[in-house]
């Protein structure tokens, strides 16, 4: 059986990105966590290995990025649009963005159950616009929450909700969250759809905080086989 593919997460010292991080490297991926702050990076590959025993590393955002092929985006969309500006002469033709981004109006000190309007549809249709050419993007992982994630004693049960224009790139990302125990991707469609998928976000933090709970999505009525070769 192949090694698992080898990703870096870019802003995996938030909740999300390093939730991802000890859950993929507790299955034997070898992660690489990005962060603005190169040291606070390295701080939590430290975190992430003591937890899991694999194989993470910490490093800048630009180093970060050219290190895998596979490239995940968790930071906060105030920071989106930054963090691919000083990514356009590192990201390079073939690699794949998978975007977590959420247009939430908490990014500008509005509320969280609230999103904001994005002239090119959603944040992974932005992403998309300024990633440099031959780089694709696909959008996921909006309805997974953080904290479930970062506690590896917590068993998941939910769907991720998986969007981009090519079936390849979709099924590259759910060989890799397929592995997580607990997590099952769906296929949604298009990239335009994520504007679907992110706005879920804000509904689950709304029913979240309403019954105090980490409540996820679960699509019924499926077939038993939602890749196939």
């Amino acid at each position: 059986m192949p090694a698992p593919e080898p990703v870096s997460i870019l802003g995996a010292t938030g909740a999300l990105g390093y939730g991802l991080a000890v859950r993929l490297a507790r299955i034997g991926v070898a992660v690489t966590i990005g962060s603005r702050d190169g040291a606070r990076a390295r701080e939590a590959a430290g975190r992430a290995c003591a937890a899991t025993g694999g194989e993470v590393w910490g490093a800048g955002n630009a180093e970060a990025a050219a290190a895998n092929a596979l490239v995940v985006l968790t930071v906060p969309f105030r920071n989106q649009s930054e963090t691919l500006t000083n990514l356009k002469e590192v990201l390079r033709e073939g690699q794949l963005v998978v975007d977590a981004t959420v247009p939430l109006a908490a990014a500008v000190s509005g509320r969280a159950t609230r999103m904001l309007g994005v002239w090119q549809g959603s944040a992974a249709q932005q992403a998309q616009e300024m990633v440099p050419e031959g780089v694709r993007v696909v959008s996921a992982l909006h309805t997974v929450g953080a904290a479930a994630l970062s506690d590896l004693d917590a068993t998941l049960d939910e769907d991720v909700l998986v969007c981009g224009d090519a079936r390849a790139d979709k099924g590259r990302v759910a060989a890799l969250l397929d592995g997580i125990e607990g997590l099952r991707c769906v296929d949604c469609g298009r990239l335009e759809n994520a504007r679907t998928t992110e706005s879920l976000t804000a509904l689950l933090i709304g029913v979240n905080a309403r019954y105090r709970t980490h409540a996820g999505v679960k699509l019924t009525g499926l077939p038993a086989e939602l890749w196939p070769a």
